[in-house]
């Protein structure tokens, strides 16, 4: 039982890692609570439910080549149309961080209705195949499905460590995360630079959102618990880490999972926010952030 639960620990964890490294890499830029990061993880994964269902070859091969690709670049191009057409006027007449905080609270109820107004409310699914057994190791179920999540995790995690770290965007983008003022005077644009770090970090949500809803259903509110649970796992590792939001993704999955098995499992939530508090009062900048 127990091996059971490390092993759902950390599909669950790499959701959440997924989930916080988008939201580190858009807080690195512009520094408040992108709440709405949590509707574009749902608009990621409406968005390929809604291609795949129009399409002639449907739940076929050709079907996902096109609504996977689709579901991240829409994921992407609603983070970015909500920092160019809300977040940045804001920016421009000087709006606090609480105001931009509510405006991305409102926006993700307002998408969040708009998903339930053209999609209904009910729940969907992603999932075309008969469910069957997965694959017995040393007394565990893995899916292939949860394979999938876990390699597909591993490998957009490494995509965006090469591109924060080795590329100019990354160089930049490290720059206006540093000093947007001093990195204007180096020559880098730093709306440009806050735009590419949303579309980044919006398209991570995108692939969190389509990678859950092969494991689960879709249903409009899916967001609310994913955000939060992505804005906890940044806070145990450090935002603005990406090896931090590794950590503290799959660290959250992992606690969560293995404490449901002393206590029931309606408390996993309530495991999650006494982690938070935990480290708000030991650690507040987390483990791998540094104390300023």
């Amino acid at each position: 039982m127990i091996l059971q639960l490390f092993v759902n620990g950390l599909i669950a964890g790499a959701i959440y890692a997924l989930i916080a490294l988008g939201f580190s890499v858009i807080y690195k830029t512009v520094r408040f609570f992108h709440f709405a990061h949590g509707a574009v993880y749902a608009i990621g994964a409406y968005a390929a439910y809604g291609v795949i269902s129009i399409l002639p070859s449907g739940w076929g091969v050709g079907g996902w080549f096109v609504a996977v690709p689709a579901g991240i670049i829409l994921g992407a191009a609603a983070g970015v149309g909500l920092d160019r057409g809300i977040y940045r006027p804001l920016r421009d007449r000087k709006a606090s961080n609480l105001i931009l905080l509510l405006a991305s609270f409102g926006v993700f109820i307002f998408i969040q209705n708009l998903i339930a107004l053209i999609f209904g409310s009910q729940i969907l699914t992603l999932r075309s195949s008969v469910v069957r057994e997965g694959w017995h190791v040393l007394g565990a179920v893995i899916t292939p499905i949860q394979v999938l999540i876990i390699a597909a995790s591993i490998v957009t995690f490494g995509l965006c460590w090469w591109i924060v770290a080795k590329t100019r965007l990354g160089r930049a983008i490290r720059a206006v995360a540093d000093d947007s003022v001093g990195a204007s005077v180096c020559g880098i644009d730093p709306e440009r630079t806050i735009m590419w770090a949303f579309l980044i970090g919006s398209a991570l949500a995108g692939v969190a959102g389509i990678l859950i809803s092969l494991e689960t259903n879709l249903e409009p509110t899916m967001g609310f618990n994913a955000v939060l649970k992505g804005i906890i796992a940044s806070i145990i590792g450090g935002i603005g880490s990406i090896g931090g939001a590794l950590f503290g993704g799959v660290f959250l999955g992992l606690v969560e999972n293995l404490g449901i098995a002393f206590i029931p499992a309606g408390w996993k939530d309530a495991i999650a926010f006494g982690l938070l508090i935990i480290f708000l009062l030991l650690r507040p900048q987390g483990i791998f952030g540094k104390k300023k």
